[in-house]
């Protein structure tokens, strides 16, 4: 994985590159479950069953989401605090901290 030193190049590299692939092949598998889910609904399945599939949805992006924000801090704030020291420039570090905290309290609402 490539380490940016300069924070406008940050926004072209992405923590997630690496395992783009599998990330792409994931929310795939998500797409497929929720077109699953308006086939059941189109079919008049019971609604427990519907519930059912909509949980194992959510639980499945919920995986997604923990994955991208692991790979938020390992790479983007990692990369913005090496680029704070050398710049001597605590913000920059401390805006990629509030951003993923931002980002946490998006999910955990």
């Amino acid at each position: 994985m490539e380490i940016t030193q300069n924070p406008d190049a940050q926004a072209q590299h992405h923590g997630y590159h690496a395992d783009k692939s599998a990330l792409e092949r994931r929310l795939k598998r998500i797409e497929g479950q929720v077109r699953g889910v308006a086939k059941m609904v189109d079919e008049d399945k019971y609604c427990i069953d519907i519930l059912t599939q909509i949980s194992a949805i959510n639980a499945a992006l919920h995986k997604v989401s923990v994955q991208l924000i692991d790979d938020h801090i390992g790479h983007c704030v990692v990369d913005a605090a090496k680029t704070s020291i050398q710049s001597g420039d605590p913000s920059i570090v401390q805006d990629k901290i509030a951003e993923a905290t931002a980002a946490i309290s998006r999910l955990v609402r």
